[in-house]
């Protein structure tokens, strides 16, 4: 009689290669502008060291937003993971836990960063470790300690952030997440954050409010907004989708207006996704910011986005 036996594991790896481009036409105040963008590329490499440990490198290839550079490249990750049953454990520059889940629901991070990180709430990666905790199907639960500067910077200071956050999926179809983070003594910039999302084979829902208080732990900067954004699947290929935010911010003490005026306002956003291949896919969209500063003018953009994933 044959006994089983157990598959022998052996070590391997993926490369990771993701690229984001666009052409777009942006109107505003009687003007118009149009242009084509390669917005970003991501290039690394997953490695399976064994059952439990693996290692990712990703370098972040995009535009650095100084100087006369067009591309520069940053590790945008770097970390070691340690899964075992329940627990999961990464160390590095690490994914932040902050809007990971709600990332993940939204879905089109190619054409738009989600909530948190659209608006400066946190960065995307961050130095730190963070520890994932899975209690059953229904509950689990996550800490994770972060430099709090994000992934282009070493600490420069004795500050670091803490997180802590915990997602319910009472059903297959619903899930709920809690987080709240704190960083710095005097004026401590706190955030405090609420996901709810509905998935079902062809529509998906998800809603979020984000609050942080003193935001790089100026005293006052305080800014908050809910986020609400849709999905329906029309067939294997394509998805329409829509997105609305409202980012609002305080008025600091001894000051006269809102210290985000510049910044803060109503995103609007609806588009047709359309993946002819698995890892294309052509994503025409239009976009609409409305600035909470009366004076500035309404901007609308149409866009052609394209991701290619090898």
């Amino acid at each position: 009689m044959s006994q089983e036996t157990k598959e022998v594991f052996k070590p391997h790896g993926k490369p990771i290669i993701r690229v984001f481009s666009n052409v777009h036409t942006t109107f505003s105040d009687g003007e118009s502008r149009s242009a084509f963008e390669l917005t970003r590329a991501y290039l690394g490499y997953e490695h399976f060291f064994s059952e439990n440990f693996s290692g990712t490198v990703i370098y972040d290839v995009g535009n650095p937003g100084v100087g006369k550079m067009q591309l520069t490249a940053y590790v945008k990750n770097a970390f070691l993971n340690y899964k075992n049953s329940n627990l999961s454990v990464d160390f590095g520059i690490i994914p932040s836990t902050q809007f990971k889940v709600q990332e993940n629901f939204w879905g089109y991070r190619y054409l738009e960063e989600s909530y948190q990180d659209l608006y400066d709430f946190h960065s995307s990666a961050d130095l730190g470790a963070s520890v994932t905790y899975k209690f059953g199907e229904v509950l689990s639960a996550d800490i994770a300690l972060f430099n709090g500067e994000g992934y282009k910077k070493l600490q420069s200071d004795e500050y670091m952030k803490t997180a802590f956050g915990v997602t319910i999926t009472p059903l297959k179809e619903l899930v709920i997440r809690g987080l709240v983070d704190f960083m710095g003594k005097d004026s401590a910039q706190n955030t405090y954050a609420g996901f709810i999302g509905y998935k079902v084979k062809k529509f998906s829902l998800g809603a979020e409010y984000n609050y942080q208080t003193n935001h790089s732990m100026l005293n006052g900067n305080d800014y908050f907004g809910p986020s609400f954004y849709a999905t329906f699947v029309a067939s294997k290929k394509v998805k329409v989708f829509a997105r609305y935010d409202d980012l609002q911010s305080k008025t600091p003490p001894g000051k006269t207006e809102n210290w985000n005026l510049e910044d803060d306002g109503k995103l609007f956003m609806v588009g047709v996704e359309y993946s002819p291949v698995n890892g294309i896919k052509f994503t025409p969209r239009y976009r609409g910011w409305s600035p909470a500063d009366e004076s500035a003018p309404f901007v609308s953009t149409l866009m052609l986005n394209c991701e290619i994933k090898f």
